[in-house]
């Protein structure tokens, strides 16, 4: 009996769009493994080519769900989608972490000694500088996805080129895994968050820890002295554990900032309510962005 390809259990051509998760990239991303771990192997994917793109069609209705990384352990915040979070009004209600691997990965027949060029997106490149310190004479290329730089080797087929991207990129693009886990560090995550849209029926999640629940949310303050401390205060009073705190300017009014705040615990819950009223009064805007399961 011949074994299916990874590939094959990744179909965007659905009919039903409901059924349809957007991530930014190309088959293969970490993005897409994420989506999986959130809802399951057989999860049906459609990949965009930028963030935005994600956000528009989970908005539109062209898809019925999203995934989008937030941050990584090494690398920080992706602004952007915070950015996105409060401009399309959708809905977080899931996250998941995923553990990056980075391979360099090249088309059957071209060896490590024939490298002389890198492609990857920028950050995965700098997250291999251990290996590129090893082999000077190989160049970094940035490009504009993981899994897309495996997709264009394998078009092109040059013969002194490599790309660093997931193992499941190399599997899907059929290419070959030349060396694994480049990495710098191994404690290299990247958080995503799974969204849809206000109102419509969550996906249900592959499994739902039994961690508790996470609420995120974004507030400004008056550009006043103490204001934060106030507003944090509502928190603190109540035994609330913060998780993350995010500030990104406020278009329009310059040298202020909208606050993204990760607290544990379910708006639901009577000691979350008094806190988020507490901070209501003194907040001059305040949005809840999502209230899900505490991802592993």
């Amino acid at each position: 009996m011949k074994t299916r390809r990874r590939s094959e259990r990744y179909n965007p051509n659905v009919k039903n769009r409901r059924e349809l998760v957007a991530f930014q990239g190309e088959l293969g991303a970490f993005s897409q493994e994420a989506a999986r771990q959130l809802l399951g192997d057989s999860v049906q994917v459609k990949p965009y080519p930028r963030f935005e793109e994600v956000f528009q069609a989970l908005k539109s209705g062209e898809v019925g769900a999203a995934v989008v990384p937030i941050e990584n352990t090494l690398h920080g915040s992706v602004h952007e989608n915070y950015d996105h979070l409060l401009n399309f009004q959708l809905q977080i209600v899931g996250e998941t972490s995923v553990r990056i691997v980075h391979n360099l990965i090249a088309p059957p027949g071209v060896s490590l000694r024939k490298v002389r060029r890198v492609f990857s997106h920028p950050v995965a490149l700098n997250q291999c500088l251990k290996f590129f310190a090893d082999h000077p004479e190989i160049e970094r290329v940035p490009y504009y996805d993981t899994a897309g730089s495996v997709k264009m080797l394998m078009e092109e087929r040059p013969n002194d080129a490599a790309a660093i991207a997931s193992a499941i990129a190399a599997q899907i693009y059929g290419a070959r895994i030349l060396k694994r886990s480049i990495e710098d560090d191994r404690a290299n995550f990247t958080r995503f968050f799974l969204l849809r849209r206000p109102n419509d029926p969550a996906p249900a999640l592959r499994s739902t820890p039994q961690r508790g629940w996470k609420t995120s949310l974004v507030f400004t303050t008056k550009n006043q002295p103490g204001s934060l401390f106030r507003s944090l205060s509502a928190f603190a009073l109540r035994d609330l554990s913060l998780t993350k705190i995010e500030s990104r300017p406020l278009r329009g009014r310059p040298w202020e900032y909208l606050f993204y705040l990760d607290f544990l615990g379910n708006v639901e819950d009577p000691k979350c309510q008094k806190a988020l009223g507490h901070l209501g009064e003194l907040a001059d805007f305040i949005r809840v962005l999502g209230c899900y399961p505490r991802g592993e």
